[in-house]
């Protein structure tokens, strides 16, 4: 996880197709970006449904109470419609590779047609410094450098600003608002989860009880059961298929087979698979591993695993979810699954404890706030189980798309609710 700072900062120097875009008062928006303070980098890109698009990159301090650590680059892609148009700033949780596409536009800047801003999330490569220390990975962190790119932004876009993310990016989406409510006009979080520990406790029940029906539900099990049951004949096809990949892991083949037929009914519902596709019980060995490897791949539990910086930040403040071991009793070689996330997914070097106070600060903005927050969820969708409320609440909205999953979006739910959806977006967009 390098990211050489030196060379970028010597590339600096905006060549004349860097420059070339549509002008504004003389000045062209690559102009512009690069005179604001932080700013060290803006590169051209295929502008696609934007009039123009920008790679730019953000210096951030590593610590915002320590200017010793040093600072990084932070990649924000820039796609502009208008400078009078109000913008989009997508809170990534992650990795933002998918920004770069010539044809990425996120859902509510494509619905409003706005400018469109994704901001990379500290420490995921290449947005991180050149040598990690994990205790600056946190979420205050985090929305401090969304603030700094704001607070600079506006100088250039004046419009309203929405905020949204997905996932982890919209966990990250509220919990900016959390730190900064004035900053952005509205905000709407995807599938954001709000976890309380490490391991929530609150995603087991909900796949035992809540996803799907209860046929399907004892389809999964059964499926489950299948598999473990064959362990003889399908974990040996499950070992070659990991060796012909390449991948390595901290614990026994035995044990990683385990967790991926733990992990696989949460994997199931929370990417929306039809129950239909399931195998039948009479289905050979390698129909069977190839369904189980499509729905819950062993790589997720790899050792080089590029979301390291997440799971860092779930053992730290955002928490997890656990796996339940009883109903597949006998057929495990494990005997729970109770910190698992301490031993196949965290540095070796990791020594932190879960610390609360993130968790409470978002329990009470949840609940208190009064902020033009919309948030989507999908019915069937484990994170679902933690999420941030159940029903409208002054000018706070949640919207669950019935049956759907982690790719609930505003295009999931029919014809009436989108358009109660864009009422209220539109609202507090163009009042």
């Amino acid at each position: 996880m390098k990211h050489i700072v030196s060379k970028l900062l010597k590339s600096a120097v905006l060549t004349a197709s860097v420059l070339f875009a549509t002008e504004l008062n003389g000045q062209t928006l690559a102009e512009e970006l690069i005179k604001l303070p932080s700013v060290r980098k803006v590169e051209r890109m295929a502008e696609g449904p934007f009039a123009a698009k920008y790679l730019v990159w953000f210096e951030q301090p590593v610590s915002y109470t320590d200017p010793s650590a040093g600072t990084f680059l932070q990649r924000v892609f820039v796609g502009e419609v208008s400078r009078d148009s109000s913008s989009v700033i997508v809170t990534e949780g992650y990795n933002a590779d998918y920004a770069a596409r010539e044809r990425y536009r996120d859902e509510i800047s494509g619905l409003f047609n706005l400018n469109n801003i994704v901001v990379e999330h500290r420490f995921f490569y290449p947005s991180a410094p050149e040598n990690i220390d994990w205790k600056y990975l946190t979420a205050e962190n985090e929305a401090n450098d969304l603030h700094r790119i704001v607070t600079q932004f506006k100088t250039v876009f004046p419009g309203k600003w929405i905020s949204t993310g997905i996932s982890k990016g919209g966990q990250n989406c509220a919990i900016y608002r959390a730190f900064f409510p004035d900053d952005v006009d509205i905000s709407v979080p995807y599938v954001g989860p709000f976890c309380k520990r490490v391991e929530d406790g609150r995603h087991e029940p909900f796949l035992a009880k809540k996803a799907g029906s209860e046929s399907d539900r004892a389809a999964l099990l059964a499926f489950q059961k299948e598999v473990l049951g064959r362990r003889a004949t399908i974990q040996p096809l499950f070992e070659e298929f990991c060796n012909s990949q390449g991948y390595s892991f901290r614990l026994p083949i035995a044990e990683i087979f385990d967790y991926t037929v733990l992990e696989f009914p949460f994997a199931f519902w929370q990417w929306g698979r039809d129950i239909n596709s399931l195998p039948a019980s009479t289905a050979s060995d390698k129909e069977l591993l190839a369904y189980l490897i499509e729905a819950a791949g062993p790589d997720y539990f790899e050792c080089e695993n590029p979301h390291a910086p997440f799971f860092v930040m779930a053992a730290k403040e955002l928490g997890y979810y656990g796996y339940d071991t009883k109903p597949l009793k006998g057929l495990l070689t494990i005997k729970n699954a109770e910190g698992y996330i301490y031993k196949i997914f965290l540095p070796e070097d990791f020594d932190f404890k879960f610390d609360k106070t993130l968790s409470k600060k978002m329990q009470k903005f949840l609940k208190t706030n009064e902020c033009n927050m919309l948030f989507v969820y999908g019915e069937f969708d484990p994170w679902s189980s933690v999420r941030a409320g159940d029903r409208h609440s002054g000018s706070n909205y949640i919207f669950i798309a019935p049956g759907g999953s982690h790719t609930s979006r505003i295009r999931s739910f029919n014809e009436p609710v989108r358009n109660e959806i864009m009422s209220i977006l539109s609202g507090w967009l163009y009042e």
